[in-house]
């Protein structure tokens, strides 16, 4: 990771600050600043490796939990009779109730912390994934689920936020990469449960299943989360959240960066919603094989921990190159009529989507100098709404298409990521040569 912001960020392009009239949170005296920057959380200091084990098992559970019925869509549609597009709302229920829901959560954890937000969350995200198994029918199961997506949303920006606030700039990324590795394993980990659990017992105890793994990481979390040094409480006056949101939507930078991650995820939610039943229906594989695909979120966790090593090597705009080439490679691999094709596709997929992803999210942190819970939670918005956007997409798509109508819409996601970064780096080149002329 590059170091500390400082001005305008070394990233996918030029920057403007956020604006000045939006509501600091209270800062240290500037002589303490050093102090507490020696006592944060680092690699290698008491408390880095309980904080970075609490987050991990926070992003397990809270993609299990997300996802949980991505991998039993074709149970699912047998079950209730339904379509392919009906099934996907289990999914673009959730995660739209978290785009809709992580600002406001993410104001209440500037005024009432980090660890209270994250704690409450977790209980009532599990809480409901305890019932989600019993839904009668697929409304009930598709309101349950947006009410799971809900309470999920107060978890990745309060994390995102106390990570910039608890963790030393130097080993920001890698603890962001961490949690986002949580997130590849609990992606990969829940599909894989439910889709054994339901080969053997049905869908019902395939969701059932991923609700005990999800308690059991929730358990973790409260174990061994530390408490939050560096935290300091902010208003909760609309009108100062509203200017602080304003601040982060008139610069450009994190604009781009929202861009970036609901595209790179409209690709992920359109491939994993409808890769199930390109695997029945053109292969007739079980669930359980189906769910076993998903262990291929294993190639996420590694490149996704890697990326702070990535920008370091490359920057950041190349790194966001690099993982969009790998995805669009990957996706053109998919189209192959061959299992062993579309599983050499999904890793390159998987592989360049969470790079690209720890790559935009760690950088939408380091750029809000103030807000900054308001500033992952609009990123995880956009990113949210991506994925509703690429499930119900894709599997409309797939619907009219076939397997190649889906890859299209994700390619043209790909496309959209690839002409936000070229615009930012021809941003960045006119700034520094406005720069060089004064």
């Amino acid at each position: 990771m590059p170091p500390v912001h400082t001005g305008a960020p070394a990233t996918t392009g030029a920057s403007t600050p956020s604006s000045p009239q939006q509501p600091q949170a209270p800062q240290a005296p500037q002589a303490a600043q050093a102090p507490q920057a020696a006592r944060a959380h680092a690699p290698g200091l008491p408390g880095y490796r309980r904080m970075s084990l609490a987050l991990f098992a926070a992003g397990l559970a809270t993609f299990a939990l997300l996802y949980s019925t991505q991998a039993l869509l074709p149970a699912v549609s047998d079950g209730f009779g339904v379509t392919a597009g009906q099934a996907s709302w289990t999914v673009s229920a959730a995660t739209g109730a978290l785009a809709l829901f992580v600002l406001p959560l993410s104001a209440l954890s500037e005024r009432f912390g980090r660890t209270r937000m994250m704690t409450v969350s977790m209980a009532v995200a599990v809480g409901v994934g305890l019932l989600v198994p019993f839904a009668p029918n697929l409304e009930w199961l598709v309101a349950l689920r947006a009410v799971q997506g809900a309470a999920i949303a107060g978890i990745p920006a309060s994390a995102m936020a106390y990570l910039a606030e608890e963790v030393q700039p130097k080993a920001l990324v890698g603890a962001i990469g961490l949690f986002v590795a949580g997130n590849s394993i609990g992606g990969m980990s829940g599909r894989l449960v439910t889709g054994w659990a339901a080969q053997a017992w049905g869908w019902r105890a395939g969701l059932l299943a991923v609700g005990a793994m999800a308690l059991a990481c929730a358990v973790a979390f409260w174990v061994l989360l530390p408490r939050a040094r560096f935290f300091r409480p902010a208003s909760l006056d609309p009108r100062a959240v509203g200017a602080a949101v304003a601040g982060h939507l008139r610069d450009p930078l994190l604009l781009r960066l929202y861009g970036i991650g609901a595209l790179f995820m409209t690709v992920f939610g359109a491939v994993y919603t409808v890769i199930g039943y390109r695997l029945v229906d053109e292969f007739s594989l079980g669930q359980g094989v189906i769910g076993s695909i998903f262990l291929i979120y294993l190639v996420g966790t590694a490149s996704s921990a890697a990326a702070g090593q990535l920008v370091a090597r490359t920057g950041r705009r190349g790194a966001l190159y690099l993982a969009v080439a790998t995805t669009a490679l990957g996706l053109l691999l998919s189209l192959a009529d061959s299992v062993a094709a579309i599983v050499a596709g999904l890793v390159l997929i998987t592989a360049g989507f969470f790079a690209g992803h720890a790559v935009a999210s760690a950088a939408v942190s380091r750029t809000a100098v103030s807000g900054r819970a308001q500033a992952s939670a609009l990123y995880q918005s956009a990113y949210y709404l991506g994925s509703s956007a690429g499930g119900t997409l894709g599997a409309l798509a797939y619907h009219a298409g076939g397997w190649a109508a889906t890859a299209a819409i994700a390619l043209l996601a790909v496309l959209g990521v690839v002409s936000i970064t070229l615009y930012g780096s021809h941003a960045a080149r006119a700034e520094r040569r406005l720069l060089a002329a004064r």
